[in-house]
């Protein structure tokens, strides 16, 4: 069975930089889209960005375009997401999950045949 490993998340300061990682076991990324979602305390859920695996198109919810950076590397079996210019409302788990070949944006969970346990991203002063 494959599972999908999130890590980098901790507190950060306004302003700051962090970089989540999106490692799969059991099976490759190659042909896999990895969509990123969160969800804060109180708040429906997220898609925040998703890459497809087949043609490596990228998409990002609005409340992120310019901030953040999806991306992949094949060889290590996992999928980035460099996150900039952090703001308060940038605090949730962020979730990874996967779905075949291309992105569904925004994305249904329905679709999604694996998912992360989640790492805490909280952006205080």
């Amino acid at each position: 069975q494959g599972q999908l490993v999130e890590s980098g998340g901790d507190l950060v300061q306004p302003g700051g930089s962090l970089t989540l990682s999106c490692t799969a076991s059991g099976f490759t990324l190659d042909d896999t889209a990895i969509t990123w979602i969160r969800q804060a305390p109180g708040n429906d859920r997220e898609g925040v960005s998703c890459i497809s695996g087949s043609d490596g198109s990228t998409y990002y919810a609005d409340s992120v375009k310019g901030r953040f950076t999806i991306s992949r590397d094949n060889a290590k079996n996992t999928v980035y997401l460099q996150m900039n210019s952090l703001k308060p409302e940038d605090t949730a788990i962020y979730y990874c999950a996967s779905e075949v070949a291309l992105c569904t944006w925004p994305p249904e969970d329905d679709l999604m045949n694996a998912w992360g346990k989640g790492t805490l991203v909280t952006v205080s002063s």
